[in-house]
């Protein structure tokens, strides 16, 4: 009996030292986000984007500004032509400060969060930075307007279909 339970540990433990060892991640599902592109035609010559960051705020006028703190996922980070934000979630107020190739970092207006997958144009001034919302389904997640599409399709096909019926029963009876 001993010998049995000796190579049955054997076995599981030779067993385990062939199963593949990855790492595992865990995720929550999809972060909301923050695209930034810049406009720049109202300076004289364009500007790199050296660095950047995100202050999230609570109070409308951001008197409680905190930069987004670098978490997992959650950071803000730019290259040379645009700036992008991931969160846990984002608090309702914002303001960005960037550093540019001409060794000036401006500031720009409070805005509001625009939607779930949010796309803002930065246009540049000389002293200061003008964030405006694009308009789009951004506050929708890619898979709820796949769904929406769906239904939209159903609905319009259902209605053809109800038409071409309601058109053939009506010229039978005449």
């Amino acid at each position: 009996m001993l010998s049995k339970l000796t190579k049955l540990v054997v076995l599981s433990l030779i067993c385990q030292l062939l199963m593949p060892v990855q790492i595992v991640l865990a995720d929550t599902g999809p972060k909301p986000t923050m695209d930034f592109a810049f406009d720049q035609t109202l300076l004289e010559s364009d500007l790199q984007v050296i660095s950047g960051s995100l202050y999230e705020c609570d109070q409308p006028d951001c008197s409680d500004a905190a930069p987004l703190q670098e978490v997992g996922p959650q950071r803000f980070t730019c290259d040379t032509t645009s700036c992008q934000a991931t969160a846990y979630g984002f608090a309702p107020y914002h303001k960005i400060e960037i550093e540019f190739s001409d060794e000036q970092t401006r500031q720009s207006n409070i805005f509001q969060t625009a939607g779930f997958n949010s796309k803002y144009t930065v246009t540049v001034h000389p002293d200061d930075l003008l964030v405006k919302a694009k308009f789009g389904l951004g506050f929708l997640p890619p898979v709820f307007i796949l769904i929406i599409t769906c239904v939209c399709a159903l609905v319009g096909i259902g209605l053809v279909v109800g038409l071409i019926v309601f058109l053939i029963r009506r010229s039978k009876k005449n």
